[in-house]
């Protein structure tokens, strides 16, 4: 009989520190695992100096705002390379800085549109061209956009508006003070560009 209390005790102690032993494991994984989420929460937490005080600012999440980075990328593309005045300085400095935005599809188009004489009957004509967007198109699974919207060109006897729709390609890159937004634009191509309206000037 004293044998038998002797194994159930055994038993008993042994189930015992078995449970110890595995709540003491589980306290430890379930530390470490709070401990790497308070670490991951304090990371997306950034203090902003206010006149010497410090102002507690979340950081949002980089994903949830790149599709708005890459509509402006793609806006900020178009508007620098359809944006043109008389003025050969002006339109050389908008298309270098356009041209940092996307691949050799980019100067391939401005050699054809040069090759065509579009920039120096910019010039000759005294024109300013403009640009107003209407939509931009994301595929994120293929990475691909479409532009649409319309292109004004304003000569000193009309008004010249044109169809504009583009597509391409984005991909990301490193952010740099040409590139801020870290996107390069490939593959472009204009789709369609043709006229819908001229407008005359009323002449008083």
């Amino acid at each position: 009989m004293l044998i038998k209390n002797i194994e159930q005790r055994i038993k008993i102690n042994k189930v015992i520190s078995l449970s110890t032993i595995a709540f003491a494991v589980f306290i430890v994984i379930a530390g470490f695992f709070f401990a790497y989420r308070m670490i991951e929460d304090s990371r997306k937490s950034i203090y902003i100096l206010d006149n010497g005080v410090p102002v507690l600012a979340k950081q949002t999440d980089v994903l949830l705002n790149r599709p708005v980075e890459y509509k402006a990328q793609i806006e900020l593309f178009h508007r620098l390379f359809f944006t043109l005045a008389p003025d050969d300085t002006y339109i050389k400095d908008n298309i270098q800085k356009s041209l940092y935005l996307i691949d050799d599809s980019g100067k391939k188009e401005y050699t054809n549109l040069k090759e065509k004489g579009f920039y120096n009957q910019i010039i000759a004509s005294s024109s300013m061209v403009s640009i107003h967007t209407d939509s931009i198109a994301l595929n994120m699974e293929q990475k691909k956009f479409s532009f649409f919207g319309k292109q004004m060109i304003t000569r000193k006897s009309s008004v010249i508006t044109r169809k504009l729709i583009t597509e391409g390609f984005f991909e990301d890159i490193i952010r740099s003070p040409n590139n801020p937004h870290g996107v390069i634009l490939k593959n472009w191509r204009i789709i369609n560009n043709e006229e819908l309206s001229n407008q005359n000037k009323n002449s008083y």
